[in-house]
Order: C-alpha cells, then sequence, then structure tokens
C-alpha cells in the first residue's frame, strides 16, 4: 500500500478524512500532495500559484476553482489554515510546524498517539519518494 508516493497520499487522505473509502477523488489526492510537498519538504508556505504549478507538474493540470474548492473543504475540516494568500497545515500547539510527527501529534492529540506516528511515518516516506506523474 505504501509503495508509491501516490498510495500514500491516497492512504493519509483516507486517514485524514479528506477521501471516504472508494472514492478517487484525484483533484483532493494532489492538492494534499502539494501542501505536504511544501510543508514537509520544501519547509513553505505555498501560494496558489506554487501550489497549481507543483499539481501540474506532479499530477495533472488543475484550475484554481477546484484548488480554491479542495482548500476551502480542508479549512472547514480543520487541516488547513491560510494567511496573506500562503496556504499551510493547522499549526501544531507544540513543536515545529514543519515537523511531520509534531504536526501529526497536533492534529490527533495524545489520546490516539498510535495513529499519530503512523501519519508521520508515512509523510516522512512520502518525503523519500520521486514525484512521477
Amino acid at each position: 500500500m505504501l509503495e508509491t508516493r501516490r498510495s500514500s497520499i491516497r492512504w493519509l487522505a483516507l486517514s485524514l478524512g479528506i477521501l471516504n473509502p472508494g472514492e478517487s477523488r484525484l483533484g483532493s489526492l494532489a492538492v494534499l500532495d502539494a501542501l505536504v510537498h511544501f510543508q514537509f519538504v520544501k519547509n513553505a508556505d505555498p501560494d496558489v500559484r506554487s501550489l497549481i504549478e507543483y499539481i501540474r507538474a506532479a499530477w495533472e493540470p488543475i484550475n484554481e476553482k477546484t484548488l480554491r474548492y479542495h482548500l476551502l473543504r480542508m479549512k472547514r475540516m480543520g487541516l488547513v489554515e491560510n494567511e496573506q494568500g500562503r496556504f499551510y497545515f493547522k499549526r501544531p500547539s507544540v513543536g515545529d510546524r514543519f515537523d511531520a510527527g509534531a504536526w501529526s501529534a497536533g492534529l490527533f492529540g495524545d489520546d490516539v498517539q498510535e495513529i499519530s506516528k503512523k501519519v508521520g511515518l508515512v509523510i516522512s516516506n512520502i518525503k523519500g519518494k520521486e514525484v512521477v506523474k
């Protein structure tokens, strides 16, 4: 299941509730992948143009309206925040926001440390995989 970057992103999307089992929204997967790439690989907060460029190169072209729809959906879920036109995963209460482990621990809290460790591990796994279109 975690052999490719895309399968890892799909697992992460299912785990975070972005996708439901059986769904195949490539747009939401592409947006999630782009956010993971910028926050945990590049340590940066992307703007819409940067997200569009990354998704076009790594997945397939996405229009701005679709991108904004998925970002808004993730924002309503409490996963994504934005400030001054830049988007990022919700900051953890403790730790470096560019650290996948700190981010997932802050997201899931102490009572679900097992899930937190797995999400952090998958993100670390994704960081080491090449982007293949």
